[in-house]
């Protein structure tokens, strides 16, 4: 290349190669355009490279805007794109351009660009549109991805001499702090909290009527799919167990150790 660097975009999505049919369907969607391949030893991606199926891409997303602070990533992807149909990322000033808006991209520049472009400005993140309202299927969808079910056994004063612990989370960037207080609000219950010395937040429900009456009757309106859908079955059957006490029993302990060494798992 005249500039001796070369510009590639791409829009992918990495999942387990468990939820391998999800990416199926998500190129049946978009029309059979892109690829999916391997992504490493336990997942697979799908992905689209080429400018006239990127196009696609973007009006779907132009259609149905990102709530997340990913919009600020597509907003600057969308930028990136019209220069390199406008073929600027053949001229110096041009490619320049496309690097400022990488620094301001995902996670930033590397390394070996870094070096060799030293005094690259990022450019202003657009700003995303704060959250005013959740519609469950997004949520349902985001949870798929995002959202965590967690159960654990604690000593504890009891007949077993042992509790039984329920969590359920979703995790992201201190960035989209907004939007886990508005999930918060939306479902009614549990609470946001930062991560100290990390750029990062968790919402978390842990009352366990919270968990019994909102985020199980959610779910069971709005299923979740692919394989975090089989940790919520696991998850909702420790709530039964729980809610009849039976995990006060030697019997019902052993089955909840049992449905725990299922879940949270890397599925091979």
């Amino acid at each position: 290349m005249k500039t001796g660097w070369t510009v590639s975009l791409q829009f992918g999505i990495s999942l387990h190669k468990k939820d391998l049919y999800i990416l199926q369907l998500i190129k049946i969607f978009f029309g059979g355009i892109g690829n999916i391949s391997s992504h490493g030893e336990t997942k697979v991606q799908y992905r689209v490279s080429s400018i006239k199926e990127l196009q696609v891409i973007l009006q779907h997303f132009e259609s149905f805007p990102l709530i997340t602070q990913k919009w600020s990533d597509f907003k600057l992807f969308k930028s990136a794109l019209e220069l390199v149909k406008c073929k600027e990322h053949l001229t110096l000033d041009g490619l320049t351009k496309i690097i400022r808006i990488k620094a301001s991209i995902n996670l930033g520049l590397p390394s070996n660009i870094n070096l060799a472009f030293p005094n690259i400005v990022p450019i202003v993140r657009p700003v995303a549109q704060r959250i005013n309202n959740i519609e469950p299927n997004w949520l349902a969808g985001f949870v798929s991805a995002e959202g965590n079910f967690f159960v654990r056994v604690a000593d504890a004063k009891t007949k077993v001499g042992k509790q039984v612990v329920l969590m359920f989370s979703i995790s992201q960037h201190s960035r989209d702090a907004d939007l886990l207080r508005a999930i918060c609000d939306f479902l009614g219950c549990g609470g946001y909290y930062p991560r100290i010395n990390r750029d990062e937040g968790n919402f978390t429900v842990t009352k366990f009527s919270d968990i019994n009456l909102k985020i199980i009757p959610f779910f069971k309106q709005y299923p979740i799919i692919g394989v975090k859908s089989l940790d919520l079955s696991d998850f909702s059957e420790v709530v039964d167990i729980v809610g009849v006490k039976r995990h006060l029993t030697e019997e019902g302990l052993a089955k909840f150790v049992n449905i725990k060494s299922r879940m949270n798992i890397k599925i091979i």
